[in-house]
């Protein structure tokens, strides 16, 4: 188990690497991003998680004035989740792709603070996320809002602060859901 999440952790670190080492980027990916974080609101064990994730700008702003921008990006993510409990260890894979708003500053600042709002689609490999927690459908709604700061040369690089809810809307019974607390990490190209 610990060389499966060694191996994991090790596969968060060094992707982002290999995406930024790339000398064009023919993909047409605008960004890359690692998040780490851990479930909040459960009663019996916390759930870690991380993410990798790339993104693609939408052209144009949806709105742009001399003090603010609102831009749009799409977001797709690989995931996992791990848990122990009394039951054993429980590990889930996540995929998903979510529209993402941020409304950010408008300026060459040195620092460029944002927040955003993004409502999208999850996949997950398991139902079971704890002893106490199943949900009843593999396909989940995740909605986040986030604050954060851009910074570098040319705002290459942002940490942001993110509240993420993950449930399948009613759609099945049960639906426990999960928060988490995250910490995100993005490189601009």
């Amino acid at each position: 188990m610990k060389k499966q999440i060694l191996l994991s952790c090790l596969s968060l670190y060094l992707a982002p690497h290999l995406l930024c080492a790339q000398e064009s980027n023919g993909l047409g990916i605008d960004s890359v991003s690692i998040e780490a974080g851990s479930s909040f609101s459960d009663k019996d064990k916390d759930t870690n998680m991380g993410r990798l994730g790339v993104q693609w700008n939408w052209n144009e702003p949806l709105y742009k004035n001399n003090s603010i921008v609102l831009k749009g990006y799409w977001d797709a993510t690989v995931g996992y989740w791990h848990t122990e409990d009394s039951a054993g260890t429980h590990s889930v894979g996540d995929f998903g792709i979510t529209p993402v708003l941020r409304l950010q500053a408008n300026g060459s600042e040195k620092f460029v603070p944002y927040v955003e709002l993004g409502i999208g689609a999850h996949y997950l490999t398991e139902k079971t996320i704890t002893q106490n927690k199943q949900f009843s459908t593999n396909f989940q709604f995740g909605d986040h809002i986030a604050a954060g700061i851009k910074f570098g040369e040319h705002d290459a690089f942002a940490i942001a602060y993110r509240l993420q809810h993950l449930s399948n809307a009613g759609i099945d019974h049960p639906n426990p859901g999960i928060n988490f607390h995250q910490i995100r990490l993005e490189y601009n190209f």
